[in-house]
């Protein structure tokens, strides 16, 4: 089972067609840094689809 003790939204919107490197580039500029057990929701320009980062351990992270 996936433990996720925190959920963060982005505000700014994205590219939907970015992969998971580009999430967790903009989930670290936007908090500073990915905390393990988090997950990271992205929605786009027209708020109409999200994208969703999550961190397991420091290095594994899944979208």
């Amino acid at each position: 089972m996936i433990r996720i003790d925190a959920i963060w939204l982005v505000t700014a919107p994205m590219d939907m067609r970015a992969g998971t490197e580009t999430a967790l580039a903009k989930a670290i500029v936007v908090f500073g840094a990915a905390q393990p057990h988090c997950a990271y929701l992205f929605a786009n320009s027209r708020a109409n689809r999200i994208k969703v980062l999550g961190a397991e351990v420091p290095s594994d992270f899944w979208s």
